[in-house]
């Protein structure tokens, strides 16, 4: 076990050292094979650890969970307390590792022919990159404490800034890294600030240790803890207020956006939340706090969405959006439902960003679709699949996406009925704009130029293959989270996951639904469902020529993302920028710079003034010498008249 966990993000970091070490000597196709080589390799280590987990897992009796800790050595050793460079391997960890090596083994392939562009300098860079992004987030979800979480969850802060920011010539795209960078630091600091707490109350940060001696800390303390890592999961995951970030990350390659949305990154605050489940179920406070923030992300952001043009920031919010649902289902206690909406998303919000730009290498770089339109003409493969993927993400069944929501309406229902009818909201405005997309993508008539569309074609294998599993497993994989209305005790992915989640389960109150109110809850939201998609679809098929008109009153506040972006610019960056201008110009030039200029200018003057003394005329050097004399001698018979004068006395 220990040899095989080690393997796991070992791959990944030597395909970052070969690849980045080797940049100036290796061949594209050399690159492409040891940079997809890499991650396949890890996702063989890893599907043998989930097999050994899900072997010893059904023979578990009695709720107890199953977990093994590999230690490799002790990270830091003091007096006080010790922490080890451990990693901890339960159901948990093996699903988010094949859902993190099988979506980024997809991407990694894709990205052979997407970036065959690029020259072979930067496309070794590329894949080093993104092989330190697996490797980040691979040491994320196996860290046995919340230091090498932490350790991993830094990494895949500065791997995300390395991507966004990859054609660097690019201010603008600079500027999104930087933006990513920063934002996401300041949510770190609350993960920071919560691990600091954990050590100074229980003298160590281990997992088990942790959930072991949680009834050492008083509500007081967990309910800080969890508010202090939720702070960090809303600048990992893009929560309100921290969310700004994502939307502009769309300024990397489309992989990268497949891989920070679906796969990695995005995902972590999802993760640390459901890893800590015990401290938030015992935090009822810090559990309505997450809940809130995750619906009002999930509508905010849905609506934005509703009114954007470019196909990747209309993604983009949509992610936003549906981690907005993941954290609502854990607030409401639903962790088992939040990592099964993880776990789907990531294959349909991975082939939607690969489909997406599947059409972008087709439209040479476009990416409005208000210029698209009739694309399933020329890219059949590309569209089947995002239309599959299209109706996983708004809930039909049997779609995987309408078996992991459904899962966390039914249980934000039980808990609160508000939380419920205003998360339906949000699921018909996601079919809206998902189908709106689709239609002005792939249907109608094309809007965009003769030599556009002269060049229309569909993409290479190497393209279409990861779209076609990516399909493949947005149809079929809710069935392994059957609900109970439908067969009882169907729901695999729930049993699998109960060791892990078995003390909250005792904790909780558990409220069930009536199989009829279940029946018709399904039926009305889909009906309404349908509804909205066949009006979105019959709204835009009719568009035959670019309208670039302005949008106005709500449209338009919709389109500008309801000037948050603008809001933060004169409330927090143009004051800053003032401040540090203030600084730079007098507290830095005037002050520090004065100060330290006017002490050389003071030397220099000084300086001057005394080389006149070296005037070379002998006369002036004796009448110096006697003058010194003089001085030394009144100086002397001074000293010698105090010190009698003192013995005297004393």
């Amino acid at each position: 076990m220990s040899k095989i966990a080690f393997l796991v993000p070992l791959f990944p970091l030597l395909g970052f050292l070969v690849n980045g070490l080797g940049r100036k000597h290796l061949s594209k196709s050399a690159v492409g094979i040891i940079g997809s080589g890499m991650i396949f390799l890890s996702l063989l280590a890893s599907s043998y650890l989930f097999g050994l987990v899900l072997f010893d897992s059904s023979l578990l009796a009695g709720g107890k969970p199953l977990e093994s800790v590999v230690t490799l050595f002790d990270f830091i050793k003091t007096d006080a307390f010790t922490i080890p460079f451990e990693f901890q391997v339960d159901q948990l960890s093996v699903l988010f590792l094949l859902i993190i090596t099988g979506i980024g083994f997809l991407i990694h392939l894709y990205s052979t022919a997407y970036m065959k562009e690029e020259e072979p300098q930067h496309y070794a860079r590329y894949f080093a990159y993104l092989n330190l992004f697996i490797f980040s987030m691979l040491l994320l979800v196996m860290g046995g404490n919340y230091i090498i979480m932490f350790i991993g969850w830094e990494g895949v802060g500065l791997c995300s800034y390395l991507l966004i920011g990859y054609w660097f010539k690019n201010g603008d795209y600079n500027y999104a890294a930087k933006k990513a960078f920063i934002m996401n630091r300041i949510g770190d600091l609350g993960f920071l600030l919560a691990v600091f707490w954990l050590l100074y109350r229980l003298g160590t940060v281990s997992y088990s240790e942790v959930f072991t001696h949680i009834h050492q800390l008083s509500a007081a303390d967990i309910t800080a803890i969890t508010t202090l890592l939720f702070i960090g999961a809303m600048g990992k995951s893009a929560q309100i207020p921290l969310y700004t970030w994502l939307p502009d990350a769309m300024a990397g390659p489309t992989p990268v956006s497949a891989l920070i949305h679906a796969a990695t990154m995005v995902t972590a605050g999802i993760y640390m939340i459901a890893r800590s489940n015990i401290l938030y179920t015992l935090a009822p406070t810090t559990q309505t706090l997450v809940a809130i923030v995750g619906l009002t992300t999930a509508i905010f952001a849905a609506t934005i969405a509703l009114k954007q043009n470019d196909i990747k920031k209309v993604l983009a919010y949509s992610t936003v959006s549906q981690l907005g649902y993941m954290f609502l289902a854990l607030g409401v206690g639903a962790y088992t439902g939040a990592v099964f909406h993880v776990m789907t998303h990531a294959f349909f919000k991975a082939l939607l960003f690969l489909g997406a730009g599947s059409v972008i290498h087709a439209m040479h770089h476009e990416q409005d679709i208000r210029k698209m339109g009739n694309l399933k003409k020329y890219m059949p493969i590309t569209h089947i699949t995002f239309l599959l993927a299209c109706l996983a993400i708004a809930g039909i069944p049997p779609f995987s996406g309408f078996f992991s929501k459904d899962e966390i309406l039914v249980a934000a229902f039980a808990k609160n009925p508000l939380y419920y009818f205003i998360g339906v909201g949000g699921a018909l405005m996601t079919a809206f704009y998902m189908f709106r997309l689709y239609t002005l993508t792939f249907l109608g008539n094309f809007r965009g130029s003769h030599e556009q569309e002269h060049h229309l074609h569909e993409s290479p294998l190497a393209m279409t293959f990861p779209l076609i599993v990516l399909a493949i497993l947005s149809v079929v994989g809710g069935f392994i989270g059957i609900p109970e209305v439908f067969a009882a005790d169907k729901h695999w992915l729930e049993h699998f996951l109960s060791p892990i989640f078995a003390e909250s389960a005792k904790l909780s109150e558990t409220h069930h639904l009536s199989h009829s109110q279940e029946y018709i809850m399904m039926g009305v939201v889909t009906a309404l469902i349908i509804s909205v998609i066949l009006f979105a679809v019959n709204q835009f098929k009719k568009i035959s020529a670019i309208d670039s008109a302005e949008a106005t009153g709500l449209g338009k506040i919709l389109a500008n993302k309801w000037y948050i972006d603008e809001l933060y610019d004169k409330a927090i960056v143009s004051p800053l920028h003032a401040f540090s201008g203030l600084l730079k110009n007098v507290i830095e030039k005037t002050g520090i710079d004065g100060a330290v200029n006017g002490v050389g200018k003071l030397v220099a003057y000084l300086s001057r003034q005394l080389r006149l003394v070296q005037s070379g005329q002998v006369a002036s050097y004796l009448l110096i010498m006697i003058l010194a004399m003089v001085v030394f001698f009144i100086v002397w018979f001074n000293d010698i008249t105090i010190t009698k004068l003192v013995e005297k006395l004393f």
